[in-house]
């Protein structure tokens, strides 16, 4: 029979396991020293199921923006108040700003609820994509001098992590994404799903190892199509990821890149109601229109291009060029219809196929779209936006912290009963 441990020891272990918690996860901070601001994504899985204009309002974003990015369309009616399924990942276009010396978003705004708590808010509504301790520090005049009583309504501001690097990923046009690592993931899996490289992620992440751990927060390179638009334009800088669609001059101009492309394309919205003229000068073309003539010296290609958003109004270019042979039709990202959301296997996304670039394919099956959460707790976080639970699976809840919290101090004092009884006799 084994000989019982001694009850020093014993007692070491239970009260390191129970009063000394994993190290702090990490994060990709990226320093800037200019007031700019820049185009970027934040993953993000809904922990129960919500409406659009819900998520856009828990990150402060246009609604037809939310859905673009993620090659939703959004021709339906009332699409706005379609209901996206628990455990939908999306990713969340942002402005992250130059903000103390480091990058990160600072239009971001909730307003607390019943029950809240800086863990809950941070953990549950935000998926861990800010740590509790920095909503504290970004919001030094708020009542949060007790983290676990806030004030109801109170309004905070949520820093989430994010990162520009000049919208440039070796050289070429990127877009970031700050993606929360769960338990199931690796190094190696989140390049594939990227269609990047692990060496490439180290070296954006300045990694020293391809460890990762849950919960850290990693920015991945997406491959991207860039505008240059002049620095007088409301849209200046504009880039949209592979396979997504981008909206612009108010609702007005819907802008894309094709699977696989480094040109972006822009047109006429399908939602534009109220818009300053498209039309090229001296010419009877619209923006995104084009002729093209087979000569024997080659192509000639007229286009009319979207050229920026200045003063409220839409600029165009009549550009005119020759080319060796004639462009083909038009490539667009394949658009998901909302009402296929619902369809969920609850199974991590796929890695992309080559011709969307880097965007997980969903051509087949919209069902790429979905991920699994690292915690199997049906429940959503206390106070945060009320929704339905569909499926058994949420994201992070700490609606249980509190019922939890006390759960390692019986298991430790159940192996203190058992081991310590043969010390006694």
């Amino acid at each position: 029979m084994t000989p019982p441990l001694p009850l020093s020891i014993l007692i070491l272990l239970i009260f390191t396991s129970v009063f000394f918690p994993r190290a702090a996860s990490k994060s990709t901070i990226e320093p800037c020293s200019n007031s700019g601001a820049c185009s970027a994504l934040v993953g993000y899985t809904l922990y129960t199921d919500l409406k659009v204009s819900e998520v856009a309002s828990l990150f402060s974003v246009d609604p037809i923006s939310l859905l673009l990015a993620n090659a939703i369309d959004i021709s339906y009616p009332d699409v706005e108040n379609h209901i996206l399924p628990s455990q939908l990942f999306l990713k969340i276009p942002i402005s992250c700003s130059c903000v103390d010396g480091i990058r990160k978003s600072s239009s971001v705004t909730y307003k607390t609820r019943p029950s809240d708590t800086l863990v809950s808010i941070s953990s549950g509504v935000y998926g861990g994509l800010v740590s509790a301790d920095q909503i504290k520090e970004a919001n030094p005049s708020a009542q949060l001098s007790d983290p676990s009583v806030i004030p109801v309504a109170t309004q905070l501001n949520i820093p989430l992590h994010c990162t520009c690097f000049n919208n440039s990923d070796n050289n070429l046009p990127a877009v970031y994404l700050s993606y929360v690592v769960r338990n199931v993931d690796t190094l190696a899996a989140i390049a594939g799903r990227y269609a990047t490289t692990v060496s490439d992620l180290m070296n954006v992440n300045s990694l020293g190892s391809v460890e990762i751990e849950e919960e850290d927060i990693l920015a991945i390179p997406l491959s991207a199509c860039a505008s240059n638009f002049p620095a007088t334009s409301t849209d200046y800088g504009l880039v949209v990821p592979n396979g997504s669609y981008a909206i612009t001059a108010s609702h007005c101009v819907q802008c894309s890149c094709g699977p696989a492309s480094r040109n972006l394309y822009c047109m006429p919205a399908s939602m534009a109601v109220s818009c300053s003229s498209m039309q090229c000068r001296n010419s009877n073309l619209m923006v995104g229109n084009k002729t093209i003539q087979q000569t024997s010296g080659g192509c000639n290609v007229n286009s009319c291009d979207y050229s920026g958003f200045i003063n409220g109004t839409i600029a165009t270019t009549l550009s005119t060029s020759l080319q060796p042979r004639c462009p083909g039709v038009q490539q667009f990202p394949r658009l998901i219809a909302p009402t296929t959301l619902a369809d969920t296997n609850f199974s991590p996304a796929p890695s992309p196929t080559s011709e969307l670039g880097g965007i997980p394919s969903t051509s087949a099956n919209p069902r790429s779209s979905v991920v699994p959460s690292s915690n199997s707790i049906g429940f959503p976080p206390v106070g945060a936006p009320a929704g339905s639970i569909s499926g058994s699976s949420s994201s992070d809840s700490c609606s249980l912290v509190n019922s939890f919290i006390y759960f390692p101090i019986t298991l430790a004092l159940g192996f203190l009963s058992k081991f310590a009884l043969p010390i006694s006799l």
